[in-house]
């Protein structure tokens, strides 16, 4: 059984100020509103309804905190872009994001999703941009990589690695599918890293 089951909703918070004591380990999950970050948490917990997942992309407009065990967090950060949801607001979502990666002391590593077909996105820039500035370790997974074919696959990855040695820091990107569970091990592995755990 994976250790990341255990995962439990604990807490929603409107910002940064509202969330659980900044202490233990969190590692945060971020994306555009329609990059499937939702899905990739529900397929790393292996439960179907843990992160609320929506065709009305930017439902997810709080900071939703799931515990593992004492002192271990996965936090899903409100979705970015394109959602349906007025301009001030997105504003707001980015300062939040912002503040969230520069001050945040038990975060210790950044999953950026973005769809294999559209990366790097300039939000996305902005994103990594501000983690790698906080000198936090970023994994980028390109999301619905079962849209391509293994050649495909492939070419885009190495694409997106090239795109990503101009952030400097550590970014490491990969493909993942919630679908296919393409790069899950990978996923838990780093996840695994970051606790500062040997896989269980």
């Amino acid at each position: 059984m994976s250790y990341f089951t255990q995962a439990q909703f604990f807490t929603s918070a409107p910002d940064i100020k509202h969330l659980p004591m900044d202490d233990g380990i969190e590692i945060a999950f971020a994306g555009r509103s329609n990059a499937g970050k939702s899905s990739a948490l529900n397929t790393l917990t292996r439960q179907k309804g843990l992160a609320r997942t929506s065709k009305t992309p930017g439902r997810t407009q709080m900071i939703n905190v799931f515990t593992l065990e004492e002192g271990r967090r996965l936090v899903d950060l409100p979705g970015y872009g394109f959602a349906q949801v007025p301009l001030e607001m997105k504003k707001k979502w980015q300062r939040s994001l912002a503040e969230y990666l520069e001050k945040r002391s038990s975060l210790k590593g950044l999953v950026v999703l973005m769809d294999i077909r559209h990366p790097f996105k300039d939000l996305d820039q902005d994103l990594i941009r501000w983690a790698v500035d906080s000198k936090l370790p970023v994994l980028a997974l390109l999301t619905k990589a079962d849209k391509f074919k293994s050649g495909k696959r492939k070419a885009q990855v190495l694409m997106a690695r090239e795109a990503a040695i101009a952030f400097g820091g550590d970014v490491q990107v990969e493909a993942f599918s919630s679908l296919d569970k393409i790069g899950l091990p990978l996923l838990e592995n780093k996840l695994f890293d970051w606790f500062g755990m040997s896989q269980e």
